[in-house]
């Protein structure tokens, strides 16, 4: 049957008479597509919600100018999602994956809807004026990345998902050069960061010996989570495309290191959150992670710094874009000055 492509939708992007054949071919209901509307997410990859045949998907796929890594983080987006889809972890559950670019142009996935808010664009009621679900929200947030942490990778075949041998030994100096190359950047002065060495040197000589690897987010601050809107339970964590196998530690020091601290600058990244607060107090955090965890927290706040670096350095790249004409100067200041509060987080963290 022909499929009537949606007036809004650019065929280049997603051409739906091409998925639609190719669903035809996976053995999904046919029919014509319906409620087609773009989603927002925390990057530039392509997100559209539809129905057909009775039922909703959200297809997923790289920007329309495809970086370098954009069909790999896609093809490893959804192989980790597949992995997931038979565990407890809340995570958008896959529905089928086309692995191979020459079908749209790009690699491409259907997953199911997920019901829920974003926190970094809207806080509904009653979340907004219960300081107490606020709370709430905090613990389940590090309950969903606790139990990530749990999962045996092997058993779920992602041993080929990282490289976990000498993952924290590769942090710092990989952070670092990432630093340095920012340089090539027209204009930027270098990074104007208080300690940035100081901060690496501390992270190499506290490094923990041991440790054991899991499945690791990567980036899984508050923005890159669904909330339900009946109960402050995480709905799912999104935006995959730094997930690994390393060190899950590492996600419970990017909570507490993102933690929308009312009064800071990072906290207007999360709107209205940020704003009124509430959310656990790290002590409350830690502790929460470890009832469902049976790893050794005694090092949390070697992780937290660590994230304080990553994250700092991770910012600092669009301050430094921003000089040569690449980005938003504005954005680019303003997450400098969430870089230096990281940093200043870190050295407090460090006495």
């Amino acid at each position: 049957m022909s499929v009537a492509q949606p007036a809004d939708v650019d065929p280049a992007v997603v051409d739906f008479a091409v998925v639609g054949k190719w669903m035809d071919e996976q053995g999904l209901p046919a029919g014509e597509f319906e409620d087609v509307t773009a989603l927002g997410g925390g990057t530039q990859n392509i997100m559209l919600r539809f129905t057909r045949g009775g039922r909703a998907y959200v297809l997923r796929r790289g920007p329309k100018h495809l970086r370098a890594k954009s069909n790999e983080v896609i093809r490893r987006e959804a192989r980790l999602l597949s992995a997931l889809g038979g565990t407890e972890v809340r995570a958008p559950r896959m529905i089928a994956a086309c692995p191979e670019e020459s079908v749209l142009g790009a690699v491409f996935y259907l997953m199911e809807p997920i019901t829920g808010f974003n926190p970094q664009n809207e806080l509904p009621e009653p979340h907004a004026s219960d300081p107490e679900i606020r709370r709430q929200m905090g613990l389940s947030a590090v309950e969903a990345i606790a139990r990530l942490g749990a999962l045996d990778y092997r058993a779920l075949g992602l041993a080929d998902y990282g490289k976990p041998e000498g993952f924290l030994e590769r942090q710092v100096p990989r952070w670092l050069g990432e630093l340095e190359s920012y340089s090539a950047n027209a204009g930027y002065p270098g990074p104007r960061i208080p300690g940035v060495e100081a901060v690496g040197d501390w992270l190499e000589r506290h490094r923990p010996a041991q440790w054991t690897p899991g499945i690791l987010h990567g980036d899984c601050h508050l923005a890159n989570m669904l909330f339900s809107f009946d109960s402050p339970q995480v709905a799912a964590m999104v935006d995959w495309e730094m997930s690994t196998i390393g060190d899950p530690l590492l996600d419970l020091g990017w909570q507490l290191a993102t933690r929308a601290e009312p009064g800071t600058v990072a906290a207007a990244l999360f709107g209205e959150l940020g704003r009124v607060g509430g959310l656990p107090t790290a002590e409350e955090m830690i502790a929460h992670y470890g009832r469902f965890s049976d790893r050794d927290l005694d090092a949390v706040s070697w992780y937290t710094v660590l994230a304080c670096f990553k994250l700092g350095i991770v910012l600092e790249g669009t301050h430094a874009r921003a000089f040569a004409g690449k980005a938003p100067a504005k954005l680019g200041d303003f997450l400098h000055t969430i870089t230096l509060e990281l940093f200043e987080q870190a050295h407090r963290l460090m006495e």
